[in-house]
């Protein structure tokens, strides 16, 4: 297993990680899997980072998504 150090090998391993879906832990599948993961994981928060949300718009975002479910509470 090598790092992933380019866009053609992060779309290579996206595909390998699009046939292992779903592979049962424990499993030399489910094991590719997790490594495969793994390395994506690195490649992403190096190359597409992301900044945390701001805490209120995040709140607002849940409670939009919730937002049946929290007149259902009022009631």
């Amino acid at each position: 297993m090598q790092a992933i150090r380019t866009n053609r090998d992060y779309e290579v391993v996206l595909k390998e990680i699009e046939l292992l879906w779903g592979a049962k832990d424990g499993t030399p599948e489910g094991h590719r899997l997790d490594l495969l993961a793994t390395l994506i994981d690195a490649y992403e928060a190096e190359h597409y980072p992301m900044d945390p949300p701001d805490p209120v718009e995040a709140i607002k975002f849940r409670m939009e998504q919730l937002g049946p479910v929290l007149k259902n509470l009022a009631d």
